[in-house]
């Protein structure tokens, strides 16, 4: 662990970052695969982060809210080193979960969530989106999952991560300043995939649902 410097500023920097939970849970013999980040307003405000299922796409944008919200209560943190600019909130949309009580489905309960977040959000908040727009149709999720991209890049100007499957969301750097595409890499070894854990830069080509279906026991 390292002492965070918290700094007055915009920026994100978290170089080597671990999830300090997931960490703890590893056998002996197992090496956590460690990330950087880096954010701040104007030159990489917004990272799309595209990869197959169960690659690390969730715990990678978990682990940096975690630190975050462990520098700033005075912790130290899983990193290699990690400055880290003064945020008002922490704004997460992940999992999946319904409200039969009360009749939302999981679509419902996440477009709650997510108009929480865009009716509150500030440009001195961190943002992470997990899959947003995958209950409804692929056109209707697409559609709604851009349009919350855009949205956040020119109105609100918060810092986010946005793991999503949509590929076409990759098309948005070039087009929107500040919005750059990352992936989970993976190694293909035939019909197999092994996943490497690392972010690189750029987008995914494929999500590898069947081989993670074969992965999970689905017969042929």
């Amino acid at each position: 662990y390292c002492r965070p410097l918290l700094v007055d500023s915009d920026v994100l920097d978290i170089k080597n970052g671990r999830h300090p939970v997931i960490e703890k849970q590893l056998a002996v013999d197992q090496q956590y695969i460690a990330n950087d980040v880096n954010l701040d307003s104007k030159n990489q405000q917004i990272i799309i982060i595209t990869g197959p299922n169960m690659a690390g796409k969730s715990t990678y944008m978990r682990q940096i809210a975690l630190i975050t919200l462990l520098a700033q209560i005075g912790s130290f943190v899983p990193a290699k080193s990690a400055q880290i600019g003064i945020v008002d909130a922490i704004y997460t949309r992940v999992g999946a979960s319904d409200d039969l009580a009360t009749g939302q489905s999981t679509f419902m309960v996440e477009m709650s969530e997510v108009a929480n977040i865009i009716n509150n959000a500030t440009e001195k908040s961190f943002i992470i989106l997990d899959e947003v727009g995958r209950g409804t149709s692929t056109f209707d999720g697409i559609s709604i999952a851009t349009s919350i991209t855009e949205y956040i890049n020119k109105n609100i100007k918060a810092k986010t991560i946005f793991a999503t499957h949509y590929h076409e969301l990759t098309e948005l750097e070039g087009k929107l300043s500040g919005v750059t595409n990352y992936c989970i890499a993976v190694k293909e070894k035939g019909d197999d995939i092994v996943f490497l854990r690392k972010i690189v830069k750029g987008g995914a080509d494929k999500s590898y649902g069947i081989q993670v279906a074969k992965l999970a026991g689905v017969p042929d």
